[in-house]
């Protein structure tokens, strides 16, 4: 039987009883006969029925709990079942995912050994391309590298050969400058570059005798300001070369023997301080020269072995001589140059002085014509602001009640056939 209809029936029997008892009670109020009788008889019946329903609730629950065991039993058996089938399908796609994983790696295996078959292919013919570049590329540079030297022992050959036209140049050179007027050229033409190179034509002389009336004649003087009258100071410089003496003390050197150095440095020092003394008497004479000269040597070796022998302070002190060799002597020209530079500069200070007084008044004669100018514009521009506002507004308020007239209206009135209005302040084309 069902648990529900067991309930309600209990329910039922209960009502019943209430209903009885309510009975009992209205003839109670009627009447006390035979009530207790019948109370008993009810009660017996209340208690039997109670107990069936007692009876018939516990076999419900009882019914009750075996129909939930029973579908206990039946939904545990569905899990069961249910999960079996999810192991079956867990198991299944695990067999599934291994099978695709396999096929996968297999796939992925057959690409990665085709792209490396692929790749080695490629690096096999870019291998071959490379080498065969390489190759031509080798060849072709070994090919330019031996040309280039070919090339270049060619001009060996060819330098070997200028080398001992140069040697048979520097014997003749050395004939030449053995002799004293080709050795006196040779110096003179190296001083006069260097002194065309530095100073201008009109600050040195060529061949000029420097003391009055005197037929002594100096290859180069250099021009210095100092008298009075204007007239120029010069610096007397000659050249000389002795080479002989020179070569005589170069080659006594490279052969060691002490007495041949020595007998040769003292012609050497004999010839310079001769030189010295020659150019001092012919060439100095204060104050139509400096109390000094140079005596110019046209290589490095001569100065050199100037200095080495300490003859400078000597000639300077005894001679007033002063000696330089082709650096010295530009270094001395140089700074010779920066002193005209700044004497110019100081006899220029006074006219650019007076200039600037000049530029200073004129400048003050404009400050005040472009003030008187400056006024006069800005009383045209008031004159002009009243022009344009009051008396601008003065006419419009005449004419402020005289109706206007179209563009092609006032043309007929104003205009004469043929003439065009002329629109102020409009470009071509604006309306």
């Amino acid at each position: 039987m069902d648990p529900i209809l067991i309930i309600a029936i209990s329910a039922l029997a209960v009502a019943l009883v209430a209903c009885v008892l309510c009975i009992l009670a209205l003839k109670k109020a009627a009447g006390k006969s035979d009530v207790s009788a019948e109370i008993d008889a009810i009660r017996r019946e209340t208690e039997s029925s109670r107990r069936e329903i007692i009876s018939s609730t516990q076999s419900a629950v009882q019914s009750m709990a075996s129909a939930l065991t029973m579908s206990q039993k039946e939904v545990f058996a569905g899990q069961d079942k249910h999960i079996a089938d999810l192991k079956d399908t867990v198991h299944k796609l695990a067999e599934q995912q291994e099978s695709a994983a396999g096929a996968l790696r297999r796939t992925v295996t057959e690409q990665f050994d085709r792209g490396r078959e692929e790749n080695q292919k490629q690096l096999n013919e870019i291998r071959g391309v490379v080498d065969e570049k390489l190759q031509k590329t080798l060849e072709s540079r070994l090919s330019a590298s031996f040309k280039q030297v070919s090339e270049r022992l060619e001009e060996v050959y060819r330098g070997l050969g200028e080398m001992q036209s140069l040697a048979t140049g520097v014997g003749d050179l050395k004939k030449v400058l053995m002799n004293v007027k080709t050795r006196g050229n040779f110096g003179e033409y190296q001083l006069g570059a260097i002194l065309a190179q530095i100073l201008s034509p009109e600050q040195y002389e060529e061949n000029i005798a420097t003391i009055p009336g005197s037929q002594n004649r100096v290859e180069y003087a250099v021009k210095l300001p100092g008298k009075a009258d204007g007239a120029p100071v010069y610096l007397p410089i000659d050249s000389k070369f002795p080479m002989d003496a020179y070569l005589n003390l170069t080659e006594a050197q490279e052969s060691g023997e002490e007495a041949r150095i020595t007998a040769a440095s003292r012609e050497f020092v004999s010839r310079i301080k001769g030189f010295a003394k020659d150019v001092a008497e012919k060439y100095v004479s204060p104050p139509d020269t400096t109390d000094f000269a140079i005596l110019f040597l046209p290589t490095e070796g001569l100065y050199a072995e100037v200095i080495r022998a300490g003859l400078l302070e000597e000639l300077q002190q005894k001679y007033k001589v002063n000696i330089a060799g082709p650096t010295t002597m530009a270094a001395l020209l140089n700074s010779l140059q920066m002193g005209f530079k700044t004497l110019a500069i100081q006899k220029r200070s006074s006219e650019v002085w007076e200039v600037l007084s000049a530029v200073r008044t004129e400048f003050e004669k404009f400050e005040k014509t472009l003030t008187a100018t400056q006024t006069r514009l800005n009383q045209a521009n008031r004159e002009l602001d009243q022009l344009v506002g009051t008396r601008t507004r003065a006419i419009n308020r005449r004419l402020r009640g005289i109706s206007t007239l179209t563009e092609e209206e006032s043309a007929r009135v104003l205009l004469n056939e043929g003439d065009v209005f002329a629109s102020f302040g409009m470009e071509d084309g604006d309306e």
